[in-house]
């Protein structure tokens, strides 16, 4: 069976803090996989270590079949990432910041038109393309960083806490979209402190304290 992530005795330090602590995993694809615990459980850590953004204290971690962060820049084309202060311009437009995107993913000029139009149809954003990204609500903001994560179509997924700061409609509009994609094939990895959205995931992963003690599937109860 291939995996999008396969993680083994993985650990992390910042100082003398440790922030992972021998995490192992392997997670399928075309799925919703949640990472779920309460602040400070690491989740924000293993988030960024996937996409290739810090480097182990110990052991490795493989994205989609390369090893991270060694190769990050291979797998950087098949990706997708949102963080969780999803970094928007917001003296820009909402279509001036999907064009900074497109540039830093090296999505054809040509291609842009037709991808923009399929994104901002996704997201609701069609009719706000030219407000500032300031003048935008919580929710909006969010679905303008989902929108540029999205902008070269990826394998992968990675959704830091997207929900956090948004309103309950825009939550389950989010998670509406979410679910789409990976109907789609696109792989979906996100991390989450509410329990309700743990039991929309296909797959569970609980972290405490750095500590994985669980895996859990909800497959059963999950709401189709």
């Amino acid at each position: 069976m291939s995996y999008v992530v396969e993680a083994h005795n993985l650990k992390k330090t910042f100082d003398d803090k440790q922030a992972l602590q021998n995490i192992s995993l392997s997670i399928t694809p075309d799925k919703i996989t949640g990472i779920v615990g309460p602040d400070g459980a690491g989740k924000t850590t293993l988030i960024r270590l996937m996409a290739g953004l810090l480097l182990p204290t110990k052991g490795e971690i493989i994205t989609l079949g390369y090893e991270m962060p060694k190769q990050a820049s291979e797998v950087s084309p098949l990706l997708g990432y949102m963080p969780q202060r999803f970094g928007l311009y917001e003296e820009l437009t909402v279509k001036q910041n999907m064009d900074l995107y497109a540039d830093l993913k090296g999505l054809p000029f040509k291609e842009r038109k037709s991808k923009f139009a399929e994104l901002l149809d996704l997201t609701g954003l069609f009719p706000f393309q030219q407000r500032r990204a300031g003048a935008l609500s919580g929710g909006m903001k969010q679905k303008l960083g989902l929108a540029c994560a999205l902008i070269k179509r990826p394998k992968l997924l990675l959704l830091d806490e997207p929900s956090v700061g948004v309103d309950p409609i825009s939550r389950k509009e989010l998670w509406k979209m979410i679910r789409g994609l990976v109907e789609q094939k696109i792989t979906a990895i996100l991390s989450t402190a509410y329990l309700d959205e743990a039991a929309s995931c296909d797959e569970v992963l609980l972290l405490n304290n750095g500590k994985k003690p669980a895996i859990l599937f909800f497959l059963a109860t999950r709401k189709k």
